[in-house]
């Protein structure tokens, strides 16, 4: 069976995205209920949408209840050119799947694959699919992801398992996760690195430190629904020592699947891994992110992060809180601050505690803005 008719799932199967990102008017070409005509237009990517749209679009009709439409949306997506393809590939701002979906695809081919590979948006089971089979030059990049190989650990597995990657590459890798308190006691790679590192008695030594699943089981008083009831105050130190004496490794698998409480206390690490892994967790909410925003001692790549997200600065509210930040660099502050209200600009204008070179910008802004009022009165 070639890859292109892998890639058209069956029709029973249910499309795990909905079409919201699509513009209103243009929905119909992926909706289930169309006629097969206008569906099959979408498959034909003859529906003028932007690459990144264009990839979900495909991405969903090859779910469609007709096999035509599969197959085509199928075989179009394998094809996409370059001028497409070269920039939706690096779009954080794709949906997860899709972008799975396309890593699959383009496994083979190295120029796409790698820009799949380095968006931090392309699931880490995707990556973990291809790692084994990956060529010399792409099994290195899944290599130099530290945050994916702690986080999901089927990913180094694989690494290990694949004949193109060089020892160098694996004593590495290898080296950096047992220093990061990974334990993959099955892999002889690993066990290797934890002799190299440590000598022969620590193969027998416990890993070091409670496990994120047993401090996740601790934090069940509290949950991601904002109407209970918060940690005391005692439990709450207690748990704070408990994720103090985690490994790196740990910490990060608590920040991508722990709830509300422990993201809080995680985003605040020294480690910029570990509190990365927090802000770009599938479970934190607009409300976190949020917080960050406002946070005048957060973390720098945190913020990058932040500011760089098409999704995150969607919020009309995110916009303010990042202008008002003094780490959020100056040209980054201004592409925000030209899409705010005038009421805004005109606090901005006035306000001490925003950066001088904001604060300057927004009234020239405001100045700008009211001049031709002021002309016509």
């Amino acid at each position: 069976m070639s890859l292109t008719a892998e890639a058209a799932p069956a029709a029973l199967d249910a499309c795990p995205i909905s079409a919201d990102f699509l513009p209103a008017n243009l929905r119909k070409h992926v909706d289930p209920t169309a006629p097969v005509p206008l569906r099959m237009m979408g498959a034909k990517s003859l529906v003028p949408l932007s690459p990144s749209d264009m990839l979900g679009a495909l991405f969903i009709l090859t779910f469609d209840p007709d096999a035509g439409v599969r197959e085509t949306a199928a075989k179009t997506a394998a094809g996409l050119p370059e001028r497409i393809l070269g920039s939706a590939l690096r779009d954080e701002g794709i949906k997860p799947p899709v972008l799975g979906f396309f890593l699959r695809i383009f496994q083979t081919q190295d120029a796409y694959a790698e820009m799949l590979i380095l968006n931090p948006a392309t699931p880490d089971e995707a990556v973990a699919g291809v790692a084994e089979a990956a060529s010399a030059r792409l099994v290195e990049i899944i290599g130099q992801n530290q945050l994916r190989l702690l986080r999901h650990e089927p990913i180094l597995r694989a690494m290990c398992l694949n004949p193109q990657a060089s020892p160098a590459l694996l004593d590495s890798v290898c080296d950096f996760a047992v220093r990061s308190g990974l334990v993959m006691a099955d892999v002889p790679q690993m066990q290797a690195a934890r002799v190299r590192l440590f000598g022969p008695e620590a193969i027998a030594a416990p890993p070091p430190g409670p496990t994120a699943e047993e401090v996740m089981r601790e934090f069940d008083a509290a949950s991601d629904d904002p109407t209970a009831p918060p940690l005391d105050e005692g439990k709450r130190m207690t748990l704070s020592q408990r994720v103090l004496k985690m490994s790196i490794a740990e910490k990060i698998k608590l920040a991508t699947l722990g709830n509300k409480e422990a993201r809080g206390m995680l985003i605040r690490d020294t480690n910029k891994l570990v509190c990365t892994a927090v802000i770009r967790s599938p479970r934190i909410t607009d409300g976190e992110v949020l917080t960050c925003a406002n946070n005048r001692a957060i973390n720098d790549d945190v913020l990058r992060i932040i500011y760089g997200s098409r999704e995150f600065t969607k919020s009309y509210t995110m916009k303010v809180a990042l202008v008002k930040n003094p780490k959020v660099p100056l040209a980054v502050s201004m592409k925000f601050l030209n899409v705010l209200r005038d009421a805004e600009v005109k606090d901005l204008s006035r306000d001490k505690n925003v950066p001088s070179g904001v604060q300057m910008m927004a009234k020239k802004l405001l100045e700008k803005r009211t001049a031709p009022k002021k002309e016509k009165e």
